[in-house]
């Protein structure tokens, strides 16, 4: 955000809207989804996503960006204008904030591997069996997924996955993408959306939720609105890729996770296109 000169025009714009010093506040606040944290993440991406566009010359048929990444994905493909993006990135990290300070306090989202879903559904069930609520949230691979679930049956979850060979990640606050979040999906669609304007995409996108194709902007509305209460469900996003063609994923962004998993890296050529990549200085030969 400092040298690249994409990401520093977009920060200067950032902190037009913001009224703060993005860079200030990002370095001085801990946590992956603060505000800052979020706009830094949007800032970041769309810069990336410009570089690459001019180091690769790539032509994108198609833009997904899955659960947090929808917002870029709007604002990348003029669904969104960068100064809209950029503030309801920013209200929208302040409305979970406040939103579960009152609310579902003791509900997280924790993501686990190496559990095939024969094996969850024994699982689950043994939570039916218990009483306890809980939603999948997230389908990231075969057997990778996040449960929405409360706190208090972490230790006890987290026992059980490894007893069938899994492997617990991290636990995710605020929690999102289940549907007990309806009140909050409407006070976003109040508060946050009601004000702004959604154009048709430049390219159609495909929604995280279930791989719809996208080309109207009010349908892409719909899909960031649906964010709040549906499931992520990344393998249908794969299946409708290759039904359209794509060969090649262009990653905008850091990324650990929906570009790295093997649902993704077995049937995409996958082009990391990060920060470190960005600045590393490009090697340009010499004409005879």
């Amino acid at each position: 955000m400092l040298v690249n000169p994409v990401a520093r025009r977009l920060v200067a714009e950032a902190d037009d809207v913001l009224g703060y010093s993005l860079v200030d506040r990002y370095r001085q606040t801990e946590g992956d989804y603060s505000e800052y944290a979020q706009v830094a993440f949007l800032v970041n991406c769309l810069a990336l996503a410009t570089w690459a566009s001019d180091r690769f010359d790539p032509e994108p048929t198609l833009c997904v960006g899955p659960s947090f990444g929808g917002k870029t994905a709007a604002a990348h493909t003029g669904v969104l204008g960068f100064a809209d993006a950029v503030r309801l990135t920013a209200g929208w990290a302040r409305l979970l904030e406040s939103w579960f300070a009152d609310h579902h306090h003791d509900v997280v989202t924790h993501s686990f591997t190496r559990v095939p879903r024969p094996e969850l559904d024994r699982v689950l069930a043994e939570l039916d069996e218990r009483g306890e609520w809980y939603e999948i949230s997230c389908h990231v691979d075969e057997d990778f997924y996040m449960l929405s679930l409360r706190a208090t049956v972490l230790e006890w979850l987290g026992k059980r996955l490894r007893s069938v060979g899994g492997l617990p990640l991290y636990t995710m606050r605020p929690p999102m993408h289940a549907s007990v979040f309806g009140p909050l999906r409407e006070r976003a669609e109040q508060e946050l959306f009601a004000p702004l304007t959604f154009h048709d995409p430049r390219i159609p996108v495909l929604a995280d939720q279930d791989g719809a194709l996208l080309t109207t902007g009010e349908q892409v509305r719909t899909m960031l609105l649906e964010g709040f209460v549906r499931p992520v469900r990344w393998p249908a996003v794969v299946d409708a890729l290759r039904r359209h063609g794509v060969g090649k994923l262009y990653v905008a962004g850091s990324d650990s996770l929906f570009g790295r998993v093997p649902v993704t890296t077995g049937n995409f050529e996958v082009v990391a296109v990060d920060p470190r990549t960005a600045l590393r200085p490009v090697r340009r030969s010499l004409a005879a």
